[in-house]
């Protein structure tokens, strides 16, 4: 088909506008350009999303939100000026006129080939696709849409004519980068659509401007049906695609295939999302920003679909609901969600101007959409999101469920996708712990996961204070993106220097280890997990590393580390922090300070020798770095505790929340007995002691 599509490209182009007559489902319409703008137009609130053709929407933006009426005004006209906010970079400039085809941080063009003779993980030749292709996701013309709607400013709306114009003269169908991924032409087709509808009343908005477009997403659905990623990337890739699909069929029905891409795309997106949602709702990538992002666009599915009349089997919704469930489990007491696996800081449809780890503007949605009254409190009140999607009616007191928490204990284990969560309640300021006891990423190739089993993230008194390191890069360097998907960027142990994985190539795994949940136990007065892997069972000497999670409530948490080998090891144990303040007492006790005036002691024990240090910022070798999003990274300090040693090891761990820092950390003793290390640990001033063997952990009184 590649090869067919070479050559059909090359000697037989045809304008957009042509390629559309020929896909109507009625050849020879008179006047086609006037006649189709003018039945949109006149049919335009029957088929697309109800806060898009409401004119109720901007006024009620207005008055009710004016910082996303604001946000929405300063994007518009940063993009006017050709200044582009994309992922974490900031006012990127593509040259003037835009050049399409350009990666403006290492300066790399992508040659204007066939896409198919392209490799977009070839960074030497093609720059970061990635960052290429967020510009030519064409997501910033939405924003353009929505100032022009909250504005009546035609100046938004010349802009969007102009840049339409110039990206179809140089971006021809099959020919560049930008046609190399199935995924990004779904995107961008989603994009086109709700830039068509918000732009609708505009005089920019020709007749022929319209069959240009109109023609162009015919193109795009035709290619996305073409080269569907059932193959490679059957993750999000294959449901925004189908997505695209559904747009296309759903919304255009005057095209010849409009019924075989609704179906093609409906029945895709019931499939996957039955393979792609684990039973606890769980996303199978092990990637929260890819679980975020699948929520996008099933609610985007669903609303749609009602929209137009079409049924949908319940067991979609009863799916994207457990994949609320498990993130309102995940969310962190201040609101944002964790980075788990690869966040890349993108977004189906950005309709404001969010962080990657901002839910509101989804948990909104999904509020307004299900009824739910745990998803209304997380969001912290209704979103413009929302109002664009579904109208002035997700604006009425009457349809929003009043906010409250999550009806479900705030600890849980979602066995299945693998991660234990405990949490000492649903308040602000509670203390949350993520024990990671899953596999590395999906089962195929385990592209998007990272080599962090039985890793934890931690958040004290509200405030994240064990966090996971994120994304950074995926193909623009190779060193940085293993360093932050790999094992010694996480909080959890090392073996050898060497992580629990290999990788092989930006997007896959020489091995896939296994980790498994052995038990689990919560009660009002603690929870309990316990887990191990066998990440270094490839060692000349197998190493089993078996973790267990104790949290005594509200209070402190006890993580015991037991290394099972027959040689000497060198065994590191890492716990990297979110950027804040920590220090080593001569106690050996480790302090972190938080924001508001609390903060957390961290103390190591075990029966030989561990040296302790704090890294910031070390890049021979790589260490104490986070990215907060896509191409932005930061200093950040990293705790390690390490030894060499003859195996078998304990290492016990106490993370002990205080409200006052600068006081003495607890009195606490180790007690050795016979075996790899200590078997309890006792606070001298309560008297309450904490007991560990290889079958059971015993809490005595206080």
């Amino acid at each position: 088909m590649k090869r067919l599509d070479r050559i059909t490209t090359f000697r037989r182009p045809v304008p957009l506008s042509g390629r559309l007559l020929e896909e109507l489902r009625e050849p020879g319409l008179d006047g086609a350009a006037e006649t189709l703008l003018a039945r949109l137009r006149a049919t335009c609130s029957d088929r697309f999303f109800a806060g898009v053709v409401s004119t109720e929407t901007p006024r009620l933006i207005t008055e009710r939100m004016p910082a996303a009426r604001d946000g929405a005004i300063a994007a518009a006209e940063a993009v006017s000026q050709g200044r582009f906010d994309l992922l974490g970079y900031r006012g990127l400039f593509f040259g003037d006129p835009v050049d399409w085809h350009l990666d403006p941080i290492s300066g790399r063009r992508a040659p204007a080939k066939h896409w198919s003779r392209l490799d977009p993980v070839d960074a030497d030749r093609v720059g970061d696709t990635k960052l290429v292709w967020e510009l030519n996701r064409h997501q910033w013309m939405v924003r353009l849409g929505q100032a022009y709607r909250l504005t009546e400013d035609e100046r938004y709306a010349a802009a969007f004519a102009r840049y339409i114009r110039a990206w179809m003269r140089a971006n021809p169908p099959g020919i560049g980068i930008n046609w190399a991924s199935s995924l990004e032409v779904s995107v961008r087709l989603i994009a086109w659509c709700w830039a068509l509808f918000l732009f609708l009343e505009s005089d920019a908005l020709s007749p022929e401007l319209f069959l240009d477009m109109l023609g162009g997403i015919c193109a795009h659905a035709s290619h996305i049906e073409r080269y569907l990623s059932y193959y490679f990337s059957s993750n999000t890739h294959l449901t925004g695609e189908a997505l695209g699909l559904f747009y296309a069929g759903v919304v255009f029905p005057e095209l010849r295939a409009a019924s075989r891409w609704r179906s093609l795309g409906a029945r895709i997106l019931v499939d996957q999302s039955e393979r792609q949602v684990l039973s606890d709702g769980v996303y199978f990538e092990q990637a929260t920003c890819y679980q975020r992002y699948t929520l996008e666009i099933y609610l985007h599915f669903l609303i749609l679909a009602a929209r137009n009349g079409l049924t949908v089997p319940i067991a979609v919704e009863e799916r994207v609901q457990r994949m609320l469930d498990f993130l309102l489990a995940l969310r962190s007491p201040d609101g944002s969600m964790p980075r788990i696996g690869d966040a890349d800081g993108g977004w189906l449809l950005p309709l404001a101007t969010r962080d990657p780890d901002d839910l509101c503007g989804v948990l909104s949605t999904a509020a307004a959409l299900f009824r739910r009254s745990d998803c209304a409190w997380a969001a912290g009140g209704p979103a413009s999101d929302t109002l664009w999607l579904l109208g002035p009616a997700a604006a009425d007191a009457a349809a929003t469920p009043p906010p409250a928490p999550p009806g479900t204990p705030g600890s849980r284990v979602f066995a299945e996708g693998g991660y234990t969560v405990m949490r000492s309640g649903w308040e602000s300021d509670a203390h949350h712990l993520i024990f990671d006891v899953g596999p590395l990423g999906c089962p195929v190739s385990g592209g998007h996961g990272h080599a962090d089993l039985l890793s934890i993230q931690c958040s004290v008194f509200g405030e994240p204070y064990l966090v996971d390191p994120g994304t950074y890069a995926y193909t623009a360097e190779a060193d940085w993106r293993d360093f932050f998907r790999g094992t010694t960027a996480h909080s959890t142990v090392t073996v050898d220097r060497t992580g629990q994985a290999m990788p092989a190539g930006p997007f896959a795994w020489k091995t896939q280890p296994r980790a498994r949940l052995r038990h689990w136990l919560s009660t009002d007065a603690l929870d309990l997990a316990d887990a191990d892997h066998d990440g270094y069972c490839r060692l000349p000497d197998p190493v089993i590393h078996r973790r267990r999670v104790l949290f005594v409530k509200p209070r402190y948490w006890v993580i015991t580390d037991d290394l099972v080998g027959t040689e000497e090891h060198e065994v590191q144990l890492q716990f990297q922090f979110a950027p804040r303040k920590v220090t080593v007492l001569p106690t050996l006790w480790a302090v972190a300070h938080g924001d508001g005036g609390q903060g957390l002691f961290v103390r190591s024990f075990a029966t030989v020798p561990l040296k302790v240090d704090v890294f910031e910022g070390e890049s021979t070798p790589m260490l104490g770095w986070l990215s907060p999003d896509y191409g932005r990274r930061r200093p950040a300090p990293v705790l390690l505790y390490s030894a060499v040693t003859r195996l078998p090891l304990r290492i016990v761990t106490l993370l002990y929340p205080t409200r006052n820092p600068l006081a003495d950390p607890p009195v606490v003793s180790p007690v050795v007995g016979e075996g790899r290390g200590p078997v309890e640990l006792v606070f001298e001033e309560s008297g309450e002691w904490v007991r560990f063997d290889d079958h059971s952990v015993v809490v005595g009184p206080r």
